[in-house]
C-alpha cells in the first residue's frame, strides 16, 4: 500500500511539472537564434549585399564575405565587403563591417582608401533593416 502510494506522488509530481512549464515563444524577441547569430541582423546583411555576389557566407560564425563588385557605371573602380555579425543580440556593437575598394590605373587594381563614412553608412543600413525586420515580426 505505501508502495502504490509513493508511485502515485511520484506519477502526480511528474505531470505537475509538465503543465505551464514551457516557455512562450517571443517571436519578436532581439535574441533570436536558430543559426549561431542574430537571424535579423544575419538577413538584413543578406538583403543589403544581394546585389552583390557572395563568396562565403556562414551562418554559424556569422561571416558574409562578397567577391568584388564593380558598379557598371563606374567600372573603374570595385569595392569587396566582409561583414561579420559578433552576437547573439541585436545590437549596433554585433555587427562589423569591413570594406576594401580598388581602382583601375594602367589596366592593373590598385588598393585605395575608403571612406568610414561609407563603412558607417553600410553598418547604418543593416541595423535598420534588421529593426525593420524585428518590428515586421511583431506586427505578426
Amino acid at each position: 500500500m505505501a508502495k502504490a502510494g509513493l508511485v502515485l506522488m511520484l506519477a502526480l509530481s511528474v505531470t505537475a511539472c509538465g503543465k505551464n512549464s514551457r516557455p512562450k515563444a517571443d517571436l519578436a524577441a532581439s535574441k533570436v537564434t536558430t543559426i549561431g547569430v542574430n537571424s535579423y541582423l544575419w538577413r538584413a546583411s543578406l538583403d543589403t549585399l544581394s546585389f552583390m555576389p557572395l563568396v562565403q557566407t556562414d551562418s554559424n560564425g556569422g561571416v558574409i564575405v562578397t567577391d568584388w563588385y564593380a558598379n557598371p557605371r563606374n567600372p573603374g573602380e570595385r569595392v569587396k565587403v566582409t561583414v561579420t555579425i559578433l552576437d547573439q543580440d541585436l545590437r549596433a556593437d554585433a555587427l562589423r563591417v569591413a570594406t576594401s575598394r580598388q581602382i583601375s590605373q594602367a589596366g592593373n587594381w590598385v588598393d585605395a582608401p575608403v571612406q568610414a563614412a561609407t563603412v558607417q553608412k553600410l553598418e547604418d543600413i543593416i541595423l535598420t533593416r534588421a529593426r525593420d525586420l524585428r518590428r515586421s515580426a511583431v506586427a505578426n
